[in-house]
This record gives structure tokens, sequence and C-alpha cells, in this order.
């Protein structure tokens, strides 16, 4: 999108250096999700170096300086998805880019996991990017990703709540089942959490 600057954490490294990045990524501040407060800030370099995920910061020009708005990480992620939960253009694609499981009755996949997804609050900076445009630029990325390498989809995971359902849902994205939390996830409400799928039709990717 106009405007915005897409920065990958390890280019980021590579021009300025570990401590300089972690002085940037530790300003970075989340009050409405620490979870995704606390994932730039500890775990963001870390998660690059293992191959787990990629973060990619967004910059925009503040006073004629270029400020950190938000950021959004990626991952691969094999998930199961139930015939039963999906219908119609969206089951056909599936079955053309997913192996079935006759026994489970399901489809598999690799899928690209939009993993975290925030914006920074520090000194207002959430102000000059909305949720809108965050979104779309981590979906532009996969779609440019999916432009070189194929696929048609992405995943990703949220909390139990309306208005973040209804947020997802305004960009494509359809729940098609729930999964318990993990002992290991924390700082979530609520027992479970909602999986969405977003199926990319073949004119977005002109």
């Amino acid at each position: 999108m106009e405007g915005f600057k897409v920065v990958n954490v390890r280019t980021l490294i590579d021009g300025l250096g570990e401590d300089a990045a972690k002085n940037i990524l530790s300003a970075f501040s989340c009050p409405l999700n620490l979870d995704v407060q606390d994932f730039l800030r500890l775990k963001a370099i870390d998660f690059m170096k293992q191959g787990w995920a990629q973060t990619h910061l967004v910059f925009a020009s503040y006073k004629k300086e270029p400020v950190l708005v938000g950021y959004f990480s990626l991952a691969n992620k094999f998930i199961t998805v139930s015939a039963k939960a999906v219908k119609g253009e969206t089951r056909k694609k599936l079955a053309k880019h997913a192996t079935y499981d006759d026994y489970l009755k399901s489809y598999q996949l690799a899928i690209p996991l939009i993993a975290q997804l925030g914006k920074n609050f520090i000194m207002g900076y959430n102000k000059l990017i909305t949720g809108d445009e965050l979104m779309g630029i981590a979906c532009n990325k996969i779609k440019a990703i999916q432009y070189d390498l194929g696929g048609r989809f992405a995943y990703l995971e949220c909390e139990d709540k309306p208005k973040l359902i209804e947020f997802y849902k305004r960009h494509g994205f359809r729940e098609f089942d729930r999964r318990p939390i993990d002992s290991d996830e924390t700082g979530i409400h609520g027992d479970c959490l909602v999986q969405m799928i977003r199926m990319f039709k073949g004119n977005e990717y002109t």
C-alpha cells in the first residue's frame, strides 16, 4: 500500500545490526494485546533465527521520519479442515490444493499463517495506520509469496470475540472450526481459538 514501507526483521538486522534492531522492537507498545506486544519485543528475532516465523515491520512517515506503526508475522502451518466446514468454491479450491483424507473426511494442507498482527500505540503512532490497512498489507504479502510459489489460501486464529471475528470477516476470512487453547498459550481470553481461512481468487494476483 502507498505511504507505508514494509521491512523484514531479518533485513533490519542485516542493515542496522541486532542491537539496534532490538531497540526498535523494544519500543513497540500494544496494550490491547500483550501477547502481540511481547512477541515482537521478546520472540520475533529468535523465531526468525529458528525459521519458525518471519516478522514484517510496517513503517510510516511522521514529521519526515520513519516510525514503526505496526507489524505482522507469517509462518507455515499444516492444518486440517473438515469437509463439512467448507462449501462451494472454497471446497472446490481446497480439493485442488489440499490432500483429502477419506478416513477423517477432511482436507489437509500447508498454508500461510498470519501468526501475529498489531499496531504500535506508543506516541500515538497507531493513528497513522488503520487495522484494515495493516491487514491489507499482510494479505498482499501473502499474495506476493503465492504469486511465485503457488497457493490460494491464508489462515489465522483469533480469540472468540465478535469484534475480532467481524474484522477478519471483512477481509474475506471465514470461520471453519475452533480448537482448544494449548497449555503453553497464555494471555488468551476464553478456552478456545477461532480458526479462520481465506481463499484468494485468481484476479487478486494480477
